[in-house]
């Protein structure tokens, strides 16, 4: 049996699939009696389908939607909503490495969040800094920055090569939501 030691992991790149890699890791992680909580720091408003399911697999698999919802950076009285509400979700995602009751916590999007400045480097730098040794840390979203690819144990990069909304296809449930 291998050693126990809980690994930084990152799902990065332009193509479909971060926030469904992370989650698959999540229910292998469940699977195997672990306690998995996923902080959701851009997504809100929308009932997506990981919302059902982990409602279906009980307690040991938490997702909390702590965001406004998908955004762009020409609204600043919407940009003032989403950075007070990813400031929310950094400070759930310290209290929950500081708590250390968990033993996957799957920041999704997080990487976007960072992105869009809505929280700085520094700040997702810091939560790595207090990492429980035996806690998963998983972080998801577009454009990893080379200082949170230096400090991951692996580190996964979704290429998109064909997608069906560059068809006019919109998109589906079950699919993208």
């Amino acid at each position: 049996m291998a050693e126990a030691k809980g690994l930084v992991m990152v799902f990065t790149g332009n193509g479909k699939g971060k926030t469904t890699a992370a989650l698959g890791m999540g229910m292998r992680a469940w699977g195997q009696g672990k306690k998995i909580l996923v902080l959701q720091f851009i997504k809100g408003r929308w009932r997506y389908g990981e919302l059902n399911a982990a409602a279906r697999l009980g307690e040991n698999f938490e997702i909390r939607q702590l965001g406004e919802g998908f955004t762009y950076l020409n609204n600043e009285v919407t940009m003032a909503e989403h950075r007070a509400a990813a400031r929310a979700a950094l400070a759930a995602a310290l209290n929950e490495l500081v708590r250390a009751q968990v033993d996957m916590l799957i920041l999704d999007e997080i990487l976007y969040a960072l992105k869009l400045k809505l929280i700085t480097l520094e700040e997702v730098l810091g939560l790595l800094d207090r990492k429980p040794a035996q806690m998963h840390l998983v972080f998801t979203g577009r454009n990893a920055p080379p200082e949170i690819i230096a400090r991951a144990d692996l580190v996964t990069e979704m290429k998109e090569i064909k997608h069906h909304y560059a068809r006019g296809i919109k998109a589906q449930k079950g699919v993208e939501f």
